[in-house]
């Protein structure tokens, strides 16, 4: 796999958004009443990750975040610092304002563009991978939980539940998250798609 270094978010804001999630995980932590060592047990990250991980220190990977993230009973998008809930008929956000995660060791990014986040039980994130990369498996979502992505550019492998499926630009694809997933790009060119996730209640 190559290996390719970067903060935790764009390259203009990291640093905020490094520290915003790890505040985040803090503030979810002690609201659900968990301490370091339980939030360990639930999400198989160890307490110093953990610990590093609230203070801003250490830039999770995608698969330690979602972990986290699963473990807390909380959307990636809601630690990374999704958008401020808003109202109205049209809610327009800038590209400039995304917030965008990036995997530290690899350099997969999620651009979180939905402007109103959670609006409908969904959200839509925009993911980069570059070439030869791997989000490895990922934790599963609660039942109820459906992804649909497009693949807009390059070629993405997606594996589920024993299934692996080749995409090319312009494929499609709907999977039910509730069981461990992942995505790959196993070419010497980045690739680019768009996913939706639901989440029924």
């Amino acid at each position: 796999m190559t290996e390719q270094h970067g903060n935790a978010a764009g390259p203009e804001h990291g640093d905020d958004l490094a520290g915003a999630f790890g505040g985040n995980v803090r503030r979810r932590r002690e609201e659900a009443g968990l301490t370091l060592e339980q939030l360990s047990a639930q999400s198989s990250v160890s307490r110093a990750m953990l610990s590093k991980v609230e203070r801003g220190e250490k830039s999770p990977t995608i698969g330690v975040a979602s972990r986290i993230a699963h473990a807390l009973d909380a959307s990636l998008s809601d630690l990374i610092g999704a958008p401020a809930a808003a109202s109205g008929v049209a809610i327009v956000m800038r590209k400039d304002d995304r917030p965008i995660f990036r995997d530290p060791e690899t350099g997969f990014e999620r651009h979180m563009v939905s402007a109103a986040p959670g609006a409908g039980g969904a959200e839509m994130i925009i993911h980069h991978l570059p070439a030869q990369v791997s989000t490895g498996l990922l934790p599963a979502y609660p039942p109820g939980a459906e992804k649909q992505l497009v693949v807009l550019d390059g070629t993405l492998t997606v594996a589920i539940g024993g299934i692996v499926e080749t995409l090319n630009a312009g494929d499609s694809l709907f999977l039910q998250a509730d069981a461990d997933h992942g995505f790959a790009n196993r070419t010497n060119t980045r690739c680019e798609y768009i996913m939706f996730i639901s989440r029924r209640t």
